[in-house]
């Protein structure tokens, strides 16, 4: 007797992610499921796959923002495949571009996613992520510092205080 491999059933989850709560909207291969809101924690996502599509081969897609890539490693780290796509990159038709909601926004992910559309962005491993994050906030410092400077020099200018020249510099 000849054994037949089964291709497993695929979810494809479009988050809409934000700081309070995330949009999700779950499609498979045979329907595009309803869109729920639920608190932005990954674990919590887990517990509602594993509950109602616990057979399923799971990939997810949230737009890259200011929440960051914790979500896309909790994702990965539960085997599912995960991409942080370029909110550019999802495609919209006509309406779609006049309306934006963030129940909108998880159904086109999770579309866009079903329909094999999207690519991921590189997405930095923890450690290069951790030094950008530190050089983006030192040149922060810096600028802040040049401003401050200037704004001094100009305030001892108005008020005729003359800088002594070793200090008179951009520096």
């Amino acid at each position: 007797m000849e054994t037949q491999q089964t291709a497993s059933s695929k979810l494809f989850i479009g988050i809409d992610i934000h700081k309070r709560s995330w949009k999700i909207h779950c499609a498979t291969d045979l329907f595009s499921g309803k869109t729920f809101s639920m608190s932005p924690r990954p674990e919590v996502l887990k517990e509602y796959v594993i509950k109602h599509y616990s057979d399923y081969e799971v990939t997810t897609a949230y737009e890259a923002g200011c929440c960051g890539y914790r979500p896309h490693r909790c994702f990965e780290s539960y085997g599912w495949k995960s991409l942080v796509v370029n909110p550019a990159d999802i495609f919209r038709r006509g309406k779609e571009r006049l309306t934006k909601t963030d129940r909108i926004d998880a159904q086109l992910i999770a579309r866009e996613l079903k329909d094999g559309r999207l690519t991921s962005i590189c997405v930095p491993d923890k450690c290069r992520e951790q030094l950008r994050s530190l050089f983006r906030r030192r040149n922060d410092l810096v600028k802040d510092m040049r401003q401050i400077k200037s704004y001094i020099k100009m305030q001892l200018l108005y008020y005729g205080i003359e800088i002594p020249p070793e200090y008179d510099n951009d520096h």
